[in-house]
Parts: C-alpha cells; sequence; structure tokens
C-alpha cells in the first residue's frame, strides 16, 4: 500500500533520511518503500576502513616513487630526468593533497540545527487548512518559525525541447512551495511557450553579457526570493530536493547548499569517462572539503541564500568558471557552504569529443585564472589556512592534466637520442616496483572508490593535455573563451576538428615505437622506452579510434524532427504562466 507525503510527513517527519539512494543512470526509477529500513551513512564510504588502509599503503608508494626519483644516484641524463622530476611532481603534490582531502570526508553535515528545522519545515495545520493534503507543490517552507520564498531557476541557452520539459515539470514537481522561472539565454518563442504549457514563469534578457552568470544576475534583478535554486537545463530534480538542503540555512552564515552532478546517460566512451572522472570528486573530495568550509559551488543542483549572494553583488561574471569563483568570494566574506553527497538532480555528461573538450577548457581555464590571477596563497585572501590549500589543490588540478605531455616526450628522447631519464644500471624490476607503488596505488583507489577499474577515466585523463595546455595558455594570456553549453542542440562538427593534436602526437608515436623495434630488433629484452612508448601509442589510439566511431555515427542519417513542443504536456493546475517583460519577452 503506498503511503501519501502527506501521512509520511505525519508519521515520519525524517522519512527522507530512510530511503536508500537509486543507483546513478536510473533516472525517474520508483523507489521502494522501507519504512522499517536504518537511516543511510551517505559517509560511511570515506570512513571505510579499506579505504583508509588504502590511501596510507599509497602515501607510502608516493613517499617511496618520490625518494626514488630523487636519490641522485639515480639520476639519467639532464633533459628527460628534468621533464619527469617536473611532471611526477605535480603529480605527487596532487596526489598526496587529494588523499588527505579524501580521508577527511567522514563529516556530516547534518547537525541538530539542520535536523530541527527539517522537522519544522511544514506547517501540518496550515496544510490541512488549505486542503493541500495532496498537492505538495502548495506547502510553504518555514525556517526558524518564519515563511521563506524559494525561486527555482533554470538557465537554457539552446537545449532541446525535450530536455528543458523534463528539467521543468520536475522543478514544478518539487516539494514544498516555490516558483519556477525558466531563464532563457537562447530567446526561444518555443521555450517562452513550453514554459507557459508547464506553469513555469519566463525570462529573456535582450543581451548575453556575463554568460550564465549574467543570466542568473538578470533574473535575481526580477525575482524576489530569499533563497533561489539553480539548475542547468538538463538536470532533473527529485521531489525532495528543496527539502533536504533548506534546512541547512537555519544557520544564518550558509551562503549555499550544493547536492552532486548525477548523470544519467553513461552510454558511451566520453559520456562514461568525462562521467565517472567527476564521480569520485563527487563522492570523496568534495565531502572532505566540507569539513574545511571549502566546498564550492558547480553551478547547478545548488541552493543560494539570496543575502549571502548580495552581499558580493551577485554572480561573479568575469570567469567562465563563475561557480568556483562565487564560491570563493564568498568565502572571503565569511560564508559557510554546505555539501551533502545525495543525489537530488540528474543530469547528462558530455557525450562526444566536441562537448567533452568545451566542457573541460571552460573549467580547467577558470581554475588558471583563479592560480594566476586572485591566488589563494596570497596573504591578502581572507582565507583559512584550510581553504587556502583547498582552493590552490583546485587551481592547480589541471596542471596534473598537462602532466602526461611532458611524460609523452621522454621515450622518444631515448628512442631518437640516446637520453635515458633514469640511470640506465637500473634493472626493470626496480623501476616497476617503485613505479607500481605509485600508479598501481593510484589504480587501487580508483578501483575502490569507483567499483571496478574504469579504463574510460586512464584515457581521457591521458589524452587531454592539448586541452588543459590551451586553458593554460587562454589563462595567461586572457584571452576570451566563447560560453558553450553541455546539451546544446546545434550543427554537427567533426571531432577531428577538436583532435588534431591528439592525432598528430599519435602519429609521432607510432613512427617511434617503429624505430624504437627497429633499434631494438634482435634484443630478447625491449627497452623500457620502447615499452613505455608503444603503451602511449596504443592510448592514443584507442582515442582516434573513439573519434572515427563517433564521426561515423555523425554521418548517419537523423531520425525526423518532431513537433517543436511536446504534445503531451499539460499546463499545470496550480501555476498561472508568467511572462516577465522589460528586459524579458
Amino acid at each position: 500500500m503506498s503511503v501519501s507525503e502527506f501521512d509520511r510527513l505525519v508519521v515520519t517527519p525524517r522519512r527522507t533520511q530512510h530511503v536508500r539512494s537509486r543507483p546513478a543512470g536510473l533516472p525517474g526509477a520508483a523507489e521502494e518503500e522501507r519504512p522499517t529500513a536504518p537511516p543511510r551513512d551517505e559517509n560511511a564510504a570515506a570512513r571505510s576502513p579499506s579505504l583508509g588502509l588504502i590511501m596510507m599503503l599509497a602515501t607510502l608508494g608516493v613517499v617511496a616513487y618520490a625518494v626514488f626519483l630523487l636519490n641522485p644516484a639515480n639520476r639519467g641524463d639532464a633533459l628527460p630526468y628534468a621533464l619527469v622530476i617536473t611532471a611526477e611532481t605535480v603529480l605527487v603534490v596532487q596526489a598526496l593533497l587529494a588523499m588527505w582531502t579524501v580521508l577527511s570526508g567522514g563529516h556530516d553535515a547534518r547537525d541538530f540545527a539542520f535536523h530541527h528545522a527539517q522537522d519544522r519545515l511544514f506547517d501540518l495545520p496550515e496544510i490541512v487548512r488549505d486542503e493541500a493534503e495532496d498537492d505538495p507543490t502548495r506547502w510553504r517552507l518555514f525556517l526558524h518559525d518564519r515563511p521563506v520564498t524559494v525561486d527555482v531557476l533554470i538557465t537554457t541557452y539552446g537545449e532541446s525541447l525535450d530536455v528543458i520539459a523534463r528539467t521543468v515539470r520536475a522543478a514544478v514537481a518539487m516539494r514544498g512551495a516555490h516558483r519556477t522561472w525558466v531563464l532563457d539565454d537562447g530567446r526561444s518563442d518555443d521555450v517562452r511557450d513550453l514554459a507557459a504549457t508547464l506553469g513555469a514563469r519566463y525570462v529573456r534578457r535582450l543581451s548575453s553579457g556575463g554568460a550564465k552568470a549574467g543570466n542568473v544576475n538578470h533574473a535575481l534583478s526580477i525575482v524576489k526570493g530569499e533563497f533561489f535554486v539553480i539548475l542547468d537545463a538538463d538536470f532533473v530534480a527529485e521531489p525532495e530536493l528543496l527539502v533536504e538542503t533548506m534546512p541547512f540555512f537555519a544557520r544564518d552564515d550558509v551562503s549555499f547548499v550544493q547536492t552532486p552532478q548525477t548523470y544519467g546517460n553513461l552510454d558511451n566512451l566520453i559520456s562514461r569517462g568525462a562521467g565517472y572522472m567527476q564521480a569520485v570528486f563527487y563522492r570523496f573530495i568534495q565531502p572532505g572539503r566540507n569539513r574545511f568550509n571549502a566546498a564550492f559551488c558547480v553551478g547547478t543542483n545548488v541552493v543560494f541564500r539570496r543575502a549571502a549572494v548580495d552581499d558580493i553583488g551577485g554572480m561573479y561574471t568575469d570567469s567562465k568558471s563563475e561557480d568556483v569563483w562565487t564560491s570563493l568570494m564568498l568565502h572571503e566574506r565569511g560564508w559557510r557552504s554546505v555539501y551533502i553527497p545525495r543525489t537530488l538532480a540528474v543530469g547528462d555528461t558530455p557525450e562526444t569529443i566536441e562537448a567533452y573538450t568545451k566542457q573541460q577548457l571552460r573549467w580547467a581555464t577558470g581554475g588558471f585564472e583563479i592560480l594566476l590571477h586572485h591566488n589563494p596563497l596570497s596573504p591578502r585572501r581572507r582565507l583559512t589556512l584550510d581553504q587556502r590549500l583547498q582552493y590552490t589543490v583546485t587551481a592547480t588540478h589541471y596542471l596534473a592534466g598537462i602532466a602526461p605531455l611532458v611524460l609523452l616526450l621522454v621515450p622518444p628522447l631515448q628512442i631518437y637520442l640516446d637520453l635515458a631519464p633514469m640511470d640506465l644500471s637500473i634493472s626493470w624490476a626496480t623501476w616497476l616496483l617503485y613505479y607500481a607503488g605509485f600508479y598501481g596505488m593510484q589504480i587501487a583507489i580508483a578501483f575502490f572508490t569507483l567499483g571496478s577499474f574504469r579504463w574510460e577515466v586512464l584515457l581521457l585523463a591521458s589524452v587531454s593535455f592539448p586541452i588543459y595546455t590551451r586553458a593554460l595558455w587562454n589563462a595567461v594570456t586572457g584571452k576570451e573563451q566563447a560560453w558553450h553549453v553541455t546539451g546544446r542542440t546545434g550543427g554537427v562538427t567533426s571531432p577531428f576538428t577538436f583532435i588534431v593534436p591528439q592525432v598528430l602526437c599519435f602519429v609521432f608515436l607510432a613512427i617511434t615505437s617503429a624505430v624504437g623495434v627497429w633499434k631494438d630488433w634482435g634484443d630478447p629484452v625491449p627497452s623500457l622506452a620502447l615499452a613505455w612508448n608503444i603503451t602511449n601509442t596504443l592510448i592514443l589510439g584507442g582515442f582516434v579510434a573513439t573519434a572515427f566511431r563517433e564521426s561515423r555515427a555523425a554521418r548517419r542519417p537523423s531520425p525526423a524532427p518532431t513537433s517543436l513542443v511536446p504534445t503531451s504536456l499539460a499546463p499545470a493546475p496550480h501555476a498561472a504562466p508568467v511572462t516577465i517583460p522589460g528586459g524579458a519577452a
């Protein structure tokens, strides 16, 4: 027998804490009712003794590998040795700081104030008096026994109508009284009509200055809610998003509550690799940052306190990574942030090489801009020591993505010029022992945190160096990066347009491997440089093959277009469609 939302509210006010999270990739799947199930500990994985043991072994492996590399007796020729030390230093420092953050992720942000506020989030007598028992979208939200207003802002910029419709429909249906707004930077009459059909309000601005942040700031000049939610057009919210986030604002110094980005379209190599790359961040890194009041906004699935954003003059607009910059500004002003590792919205990760390239370029450029223009370690920054370290890790994270480029150059130096990074008298076994102590344990950590070895992550991490190199150049030169949205519709572009450097590297490494085989012909034991180079060639070759498959699929005939406005959508009975004039259409 199903239990109504109102009955559940009366009998078990904290029922949402007892629902087990459904697996990522199954949006819309029905939850099994388990009234007697024990509360789910979202931070149990971070407190796992097994994870702690793996982290300690990985730390020992990192230290041993660093000692091995820095031992003067093992040093080879100056140029390749310098390249290896440079790249590995970045990787080692990032690995150590990441492990420290992960081990700090057992902190649960839900304290007494949260639970007390959640129990009093709705006024039961008022619900009964208004005869709203069967319509949770009309239940007013209360904090400190005072009703509060919430606006849900859905940012759109050229996404398909079907994608937007799913998001708007779910947003309108969330529990708790709120107003849903569609912020259309694509200036589409079809999107306007869709919003009216679904009972959402519509805002259109006349320019696109400031990209997504400018879109939100423009809407904030119109909407008047004390709190606002930001949802990307492709993120479908769960009904309990407000129920699980709003109680944190019982503490008056909380500026925003961030929830993870979970993806439901892990259907090909690019989407799986991009999705799994972020899974560790949302499951382990962000909870660790939460302990240090350094968890940052990721641009969607987030609830803001309006007064906090007003305190810093609105969402930050001078970077395409407006989410991280806005978080940094808030933390410098003394505001707190909260991250909860519970999926409350499911969206789409990039499915094509083009979308992945543009997304990573945007994120990496924003990170490098923080490093170069707003260094968190500067004494002028009003941050705690922990916050300085965490934001420095964020700002330098994508340097680890450039490291594979540096390491790619090492084997060819030995094959062509006989320049070796390490003393050639070192045996294969000795080298592999220390090498496996570092990289092998990193793979073990990834295996534990993701549940299995995700080779797609290894492939994308190894071939993305041109993206991050370009991002660093953009940040150094101040080159403006055009705004692109994941899931935006448009013309089909060949993936090879975006991977020319990878293709050239693949050709170079393939030729180098052939030369290495020729030089080592007849040698019973091939050189370490040749094995290393062949491995790099195969990885890049796999990426080029993926581009071929994507290009071939893109040339297939597309299905016949459907009606622009879904005909199955009925107007929501509880919300009148509103279009805002004056900068809106």
